[in-house]
């Protein structure tokens, strides 16, 4: 088995550190996201009590009636608010939909910022205020640290520290809630379902808040899958395609998948609370310049955080 890099960093150091402690922390989690394209983080701004009552609505959400679940599945949207049912998504290059459903949170602007009228509203569950509460907090509370990590990383790529601020205030940034289902039969499965097929994120960065069950992989440089654990109530930190393109390569989007439990367990729910931290849309994804030389020459084409998020969502069968 490889040597994976996986380092646990304490974003409170980066935060409230000293300019060596600061300096540590963002050449580590550079050294880490050019290696294996993952984190685990602790000192997140989230405690367990939070973590907690986040798991217990969103099992109650899932826990719904389809008939209830499916008043909110807007197809207008491109599952980018509210529910999104079984059988959906798809990650590319797969022919089976991935073993879930989902519900997306979004941005909610507070300070008059003209993008408001970009974003559709959030949908709030009628049966259930607690979630709609519960995930409004915990969006924010993500979207605050994936804000300093993205400072750490600027800091890494010798940008300025404030470089993605401005360009990630009021951004697209998703918090999905994840179900992946019981399956009774597995036998009556296509050979390729799996719970979520290898992929790669779209965004910046993605900020995981554990999950109720093992099952995440990555694909390592030497092509093995790896396990991925986190630490109690650590976030597991990954880079997005977005990242990857703005970085010629340097910082890697790591190819990851959700694998099917051993056959006993399949009959249990798994679930999962991924944020995917975006920019605005019209924040530019042409490659850095300092990312850019002889020995690694331009890979990507100029284009938008917008076009580029559309163009994936079409990819993977959320937007006709």
């Amino acid at each position: 088995m490889s040597n994976v890099n996986i380092p646990r960093l304490d974003l409170n150091v980066y935060v409230n550190g000293d300019e060596k402690q600061r300096k540590q922390f963002s050449d580590e989690i550079g050294r880490a996201f050019n290696e294996t394209g993952f984190v685990t983080i602790t000192n997140h701004g989230l405690n367990k009590q939070l973590i907690d009552k986040l798991y217990e609505d969103v099992k109650a959400l899932f826990a719904l009636p389809d008939a209830t679940k499916i008043k909110y599945e807007k197809p207008e949207l491109a599952g980018q608010r509210g529910y999104t049912s079984k059988g959906k998504e798809t990650a590319k290059g797969f022919t089976a939909p991935d073993l879930k459903e989902f519900w997306q949170i979004g941005q909610t602007v507070t300070d008059n910022d003209p993008v408001k009228d970009n974003y559709p509203d959030n949908l709030m569950v009628d049966e259930l205020q607690s979630f709609n509460a519960t995930t409004l907090d915990v969006y924010k509370k993500l979207e605050w640290a994936g804000q300093h990590l993205l400072r750490a990383i600027a800091v890494y790529l010798n940008l300025p520290e404030n470089y993605f601020d401005d360009k990630v205030h009021n951004g697209n940034s998703i918090l999905r809630t994840l179900h992946y289902f019981p399956i009774e039969n597995p036998d009556l499965l296509s050979p390729d379902a799996v719970r979520a097929g290898a992929h790669e994120d779209i965004n910046l960065i993605t900020l995981l808040i554990g999950a109720s069950a093992d099952g995440l992989e990555l694909l390592t440089r030497e092509n093995e899958w790896f396990p991925v654990k986190a630490y109690g109530e650590d976030l597991v930190v990954n880079v997005g395609d977005m990242l990857q393109r703005l970085t010629n390569n340097k910082l890697k989007s790591t190819t990851h998948r959700v694998v099917n439990p051993p056959r006993e367990l399949m009959k249990f729910s798994r679930f999962s609370v991924p944020f995917f931290l975006h920019p605005k849309s019209d924040m530019d994804l042409t490659c850095f310049p300092s990312c850019i030389d002889a020995n690694h020459p331009k890979q990507y084409t100029d284009i938008t955080a917008g076009e580029y998020l559309d163009e994936r969502l079409r990819e993977i069968g959320l937007k006709k």
